[in-house]
């Protein structure tokens, strides 16, 4: 079969999930569903790490001659590029220190790169400013030139790869020249989030969310961290409301919070670049 023909292979989203949280698998479901609509694989399924269906399950159930593993994971971090492929086989170890093809017996098996690292995730993130502030305007969008724009991630001072894809993007979004400044800011490493009033030279602030679903980091952690009391988020969570409401004026500036980029469009592309990727080897 060609790198470009699927009918032959099984697509599995793989994602973190969550035995707390319901709403971390929805990114994973929602893509599944779209690439699914498209008829490019013979089969698509979704697996998770910490939630049913799991992924070494679900691989054991597959006889497909090819199949394509997809990380719905930001980073190369130790998580995704480690813990994770040495747990199916592929041995792990970190970024280029192991293979992302496995043969098992007549069906060969790839292990595609995180979905967070491709060149495609800058665009993904300016619909995400973009679409927050057409959403809110107050009383119209604010100019990209009039704002400053946060690439909000994870971060941890355990792994430095954590932090590469964020400040990846915020480099290749500043190169572009649209906003004012753009910053990656992170919850476990400096900056930290709540830092962004500080570092904004302008009155407008648009923060994204650099994760894959708007589970507690999304919806709880920052919008605290960005100076919402922890009591309102709790009860707009009760609510079901957003947890943070866009605009926001707070120390001078005004703030709007975008939500997590798992449910943008334009991923199933992205996806679809990342088996295309791994099959070309």
């Amino acid at each position: 079969m060609s790198a470009e023909d699927f009918s032959d292979a099984v697509l599995v989203l793989l994602g973190h999930g969550s035995t707390v949280n319901a709403e971390s698998g929805a990114p994973v479901c929602l893509q599944a569903a779209e690439l699914r609509r498209r008829k490019c694989f013979a089969e698509v399924r979704e697996a998770f790490w910490r939630q049913a269906p799991q992924v070494k399950q679900v691989l054991s159930e597959l006889t497909a001659a090819r199949v394509f593993v997809v990380p719905l994971f930001i980073s190369e971090g130790y998580f995704s590029e480690a813990t994770i492929p040495g747990e199916l086989g592929f041995g792990g170890g970190g970024p280029g220190h192991f293979s992302r093809v496995q043969q098992r017996g007549a069906q060969k098996l790839f292990y595609c790169k995180p979905l967070g690292t491709h060149d495609r995730m800058t665009s993904v993130l300016l619909a995400r400013a973009r679409e927050i502030v057409e959403k809110f305007p107050f009383p119209r969008p604010p100019k990209p030139e009039d704002t400053t724009l946060f690439i909000a991630g994870h971060g941890t001072e355990q792994n430095l790869n954590s932090r590469k894809a964020i400040e990846r993007q915020a480099d290749l979004i500043r190169a572009l020249g649209l906003y004012a400044g753009v910053h990656g800011v992170f919850l476990e490493e400096e900056p930290r989030i709540g830092e962004c009033y500080q570092m904004a030279q302008t009155r407008n602030m648009v923060i994204v969310p650099f994760f894959i679903s708007d589970g507690m980091h999304a919806r709880e952690d920052i919008p605290v961290l960005l100076g919402e009391a922890e009591r309102v988020v709790q009860q707009r969570l009760q609510r079901g409301l957003p947890t943070w409401r866009n605009p926001t004026e707070r120390k001078g500036k005004l703030v709007w919070y975008a939500t997590s980029v798992g449910s943008e469009p334009q991923l199933a592309e992205v996806i679809l670049d990342l088996v295309r990727e791994a099959a070309e080897g």
